[in-house]
């Protein structure tokens, strides 16, 4: 009777917002006869849009890899043979830089074949099945079993199983992956909010702010808005054209973020894995060190001369709204030795991140904001012009200290290359030692203690100088506590921009993912959690699931969430793709609500079928908050690539238990 309620609160669930069982592969086999005793089975499999299927030949080792497709097959030397191997198609073939491999998979329809000769005279069906996990850009499904019963007479079914195979002892084992979960109605659905790109925009509109005080843009402010107000033939007039040329440099600015877009529609990996390629964080390294360099006055990075020519005599030739478009453009192109490196840490900091070439259009519009403001304003109020700041050494002394910046960010590019290749150069305390070198030399700048080839002698300090000096010395001095091996070392106000902690010098721990104590059982981390009176989480992932190496190398080791993971909570790792087989008595038959009957063979198939049963989710990662009597304390959730957001989820689960 239990057993038939456990299946009807599956069945009533999956009709709910809680569902979430996803069902993007459909198998269908079938047999053609060459001879009298020879054929050939065909496996068919139909995926939907956005999910592939990976090849047979997938590394099948201890470390991160695809979960390979299996094919097994009931011959015996006495009845049939199988003639060569099962055979596949091309597929599509390319490096992964997540499991640093290369890796073939299968989209919407591929076909794999089998040749076999019957030996025995009197065998009428062949029983197969296939072993396989399925991916989408987001998120990998649980490895799951499909077995098949083909009549070499042409007629193949998916076998459901022998519902009369069922024992008592199976329906036991069965009621104890079922938890009574309480909370449901409260939390009824995973509720993972939409990326907001508010904060880029408001980074790319700082960054143009700071673009206006370089010597290449601020000197054109009052020279572009005498032209447009005092050259037009009347006030309104001017006025128009002023705030016309604002708007078209903002709209360069985001035309330019276009060409991301097309990359983004021709592979969505393309934007989203650049934080983890290699290759490009090295690339981006050298043009920051570049970008710093030229800042420092040492040489100017500057387009061809012919191009700022040629759009500056079309814009006067043409006139018009036309001709204030070339104007805008030709400031851009002018502009560019001062607003290139601001550029390049927006594009490098947009696209090294999850938000993609949507995030960069917000960040560029930002940025071209900020620029063209001062334009239109500067215009419906002439009179603000006299308040201007002139044009002196100080613009040099603002280009030299967005020099150090982009040094220091810089070493942020190399320290993701090196996380991912585990090269060990920029251990956590090597790297803020670089920030603070850094640090130290934009203070002795600004104190008039070092110059650079452009730099004009000090005569006095100014202000600006002064405070701006001490804030840096100040904030030097709080990154110094990060070189020792104590509490003090986790400086939360960089948020993420230094190796997370675990990535030392100094020997860590190492349990679970990034050092955590993670329990693989559920049972023993419940036992755990209520003998250290904690809350849980639990952490349904896999071997072969990218997003969940990337929520515990981008997210989790953000330092204020693996505080939390590694103090408040008891974390419990249930790997859904673990092929580890189970005890022999601890192995069951499980009862599908669809009727089909599946083998819990291996620690992944108990985890997997746990994960659907209790939660109606087959996706991973997959997390869950409760408490130790199984109330949830918080929504489910799943691959949320904003620290800040998984942070709050966390800290609400932790609210929400302390209230019970």
């Amino acid at each position: 009777m239990r057993y038939f309620l456990i299946l009807l609160t599956t069945l009533l669930f999956s009709t709910t917002l809680f569902s979430q069982t996803l069902d993007p592969i459909k198998w269908k086999a079938s047999v053609e006869k060459e001879t009298d005793d020879s054929y050939t089975l065909y496996f068919e499999a139909t995926l939907d849009e956005g999910w592939h299927l990976y090849s047979q030949n997938e590394a099948d080792s201890d470390e991160i890899a695809p979960t390979p497709t299996e094919f097994g097959y009931n011959n015996t030397p006495e009845t049939y043979e199988l003639i060569g191997e099962t055979i596949e198609p091309k597929g599509i073939e390319k490096y992964d830089n997540i499991f640093e491999m290369d890796v073939k998979y299968f989209e919407d329809k591929v076909t794999f074949s089998q040749k076999i000769k019957r030996i025995d005279k009197n065998l009428k069906s062949i029983k197969a099945e296939v072993f396989f996990s399925v991916c989408d850009d987001e998120k990998c499904l649980a490895p799951e079993t499909i077995e098949f019963d083909i009549s070499l007479s042409g007629e193949a079914t998916e076998n459901k199983g022998d519902l009369s195979a069922i024992t008592a002892e199976d329906q036991n084992k069965s009621d104890a992956l079922y938890i009574d979960i309480k909370g449901k109605d409260v939390f009824p659905s995973e509720e993972v909010e939409k990326k907001s790109y508010f904060n880029i925009f408001i980074l790319g509109f700082l960054g143009g702010l700071i673009a206006l005080l370089t010597p290449c843009v601020f000197p054109m402010i009052p020279l572009t808005v005498s032209f447009f107000t005092k050259g037009a033939k009347d006030r309104k007039k001017g006025l128009f054209n002023a705030v016309l040329y604002g708007f078209f440099i903002f709209f360069i600015y985001v035309l330019l973020s276009l060409p991301f877009h097309l990359l983004d529609s021709v592979d969505p990996e393309i934007l989203n894995n650049i934080s983890t390629n290699v290759t490009l964080n090295v690339i981006f390294f050298v043009i920051f060190i570049i970008f710093s360099i030229s800042f420092f006055g040492y040489f100017e990075i500057t387009l061809p001369a012919s191009w700022s020519t040629k759009l500056d005599s079309k814009a006067t030739s043409i006139g018009g709204v036309v001709g204030i478009f070339f104007m805008a453009l030709t400031l851009a192109l002018v502009s560019f030795s001062c607003t290139g490196p601001i550029l390049g840490s927006l594009l490098g900091g947009s696209l090294s991140s999850d938000g993609g070439a949507m995030q960069l259009s917000f960040g560029m519009g930002g940025f071209g904001l900020a620029l063209a403001l001062p334009f239109a304003l500067f215009a419906l109020f002439p009179n603000w012009l006299n308040s201007l700041p002139k044009s002196g050494g100080w613009l040099n002394a603002v280009k030299v200290v967005l020099g150090f910046i982009e040094l220091a960010l810089a070493f942020k590019f190399l320290s993701n290359a090196d996380l991912v290749e585990h090269w060990g150069v920029l251990k956590r305390e090597v790297f803020i030692a670089i920030w603070i070198l850094v640090g130290i030399g934009m203070v002795l700048y600004l104190f008039g203690k070092i110059r650079f080839p452009h730099d004009s002698p000090i005569q006095k300090l100014s202000v600006g100088r002064k405070t701006l000096g001490i804030l840096t010395l100040i904030f030097v001095l709080y990154l110094i506590p990060g070189l020792t091996n104590t509490a003090y070392a986790n400086l939360k106000l960089l948020s993420g921009f230094p190796p997370p902690l675990f990535y030392s010098i100094y020997e860590k721990e190492a349990h679970g993912p990034l050092g955590l104590n993670a329990y693989t059982d559920f049972e023993e981390g419940v036992k755990a959690a209520k003998a250290q009176n904690k809350p849980i989480i639990v952490d349904f992932t896999g071997w072969a699931c990218v997003n969940c190496r990337k929520m515990e190398e981008q997210v989790w080791s953000y330092p204020e969430v693996i505080d939390i993971l590694k103090n408040k909570y008891v974390l419990i790792s249930l790997y859904v793709d673990d092929r580890k087989e189970l005890p022999e008595k601890s192995q069951f038959k499980f009862l599908k609500p669809d009727g089909r009957v599946k083998n819990i063979r291996t620690i992944g198939d108990k985890w997997a079928t746990f994960q659907t049963l209790n939660f109606q989710n087959n996706s991973q990662p997959y997390y869950v908050l409760l408490d130790t009597s199984m109330n949830l304390l918080n929504h489910t959730t799943a691959y949320t690539p904003d620290a800040i957001e998984y942070l709050k989820w966390l800290q609400t689960g932790l609210k929400n238990n302390n209230k019970k």
